[in-house]
């Protein structure tokens, strides 16, 4: 019996240390808790208004929104604001972004649109500080090269930040690099990241077992019921923000579990 509950103390004590977060200081937290982030932007859901856009982040500095947003490279290690690893979805072209430079692609339109894909010192300049931002930094590319690109320019911008990314070596980087840089862990349920994941990887993002390597200061959770891991985690100090919140999601439920919702396609408050 003390055998068992010795190894059981010690399978309790590793899992603590594998989803344990970093802490964040108060002032860390200050410019990003209580709000509400366009999710790419506040695009229109026919796409007239394009994700990941201009104009797109306009309207969120408009109406007050943070924004979210994603970051690869191009072929020629130009830092652009675009979602997929790919352009067929956007653009309608069957290759991956950085099969091509940043002048190549200036001959492509956004979803049909007189919208280009933008360079992310132009959506800088189009945020100006205004609002908060959280940038995703995508794995898909050459993401060793993206990482200290994407720091070179957000520690220029005068304005408030904080990073995340599915794939923890992304946020080890950061941790590793500029700590003092708010970052989080982008995770959802094994379901949905089994499509793209061996099993095993799937069930250890969902379950923040990466934690112990990433130190994140905040958890951006897909909407929906939390893992045990996921809770604890929170407890123990991790910021908690969700994503996508949708029009049919229970909007003043969020607010009350979260400390930050990302959205699209209605207008929640700005700040709750």
């Amino acid at each position: 019996m003390w055998i068992a509950l010795a190894v059981l103390l010690v399978l309790l004590t590793l899992w603590f240390a594998l989803i344990m977060p970093a802490r964040s200081t108060k002032a860390q937290r200050a410019p990003f808790s209580g709000r509400t982030y366009a999710h790419r932007g506040l695009f229109s859901a026919d796409q007239s208004v394009p994700e990941n856009s201009l104009p797109a982040f306009r309207a969120a500095v408009e109406a007050d929104y943070g924004v979210e947003l994603d970051v690869q490279l191009t072929r020629d290690k130009q830092v652009v604001v675009f979602h997929d690893d790919d352009l067929k979805r956007a653009c309608g072209m069957p290759a991956r972004v950085d099969a091509y430079s940043y002048e190549e692609l200036q001959t492509l339109s956004l979803f049909g649109t007189t919208e280009k894909i933008p360079l992310f010192t132009d959506v800088l300049k189009t945020i100006d500080g205004k609002i908060p931002m959280i940038v995703e930094l995508k794995s898909g590319g050459d993401w060793k090269a993206l990482c200290p690109k994407t720091l070179e320019l957000l520690t220029a911008y005068k304005g408030d930040y904080c990073v995340e990314s599915f794939h923890p070596s992304l946020v080890r980087w950061f941790y590793l690099n500029a700590p003092g840089i708010l970052r989080g862990q982008l995770s959802e349920a094994a379901r949905y990241s089994r499509k793209g994941l061996p099993l095993y990887q799937a069930i250890m993002m969902s379950r923040l077992f990466t934690n112990i390597l990433t130190h994140p200061h905040f958890i951006a959770y897909r909407v929906g019921p939390k893992c045990l891991s996921v809770r604890i985690s929170e407890a123990l100090g991790a910021m908690r923000v969700c994503w996508t919140a949708r029009p049919t999601d229970d909007h003043a439920k969020l607010t009350r579990i979260n400390d930050a919702i990302i959205f699209e396609h209605y207008r929640p408050e700005s700040r709750f």
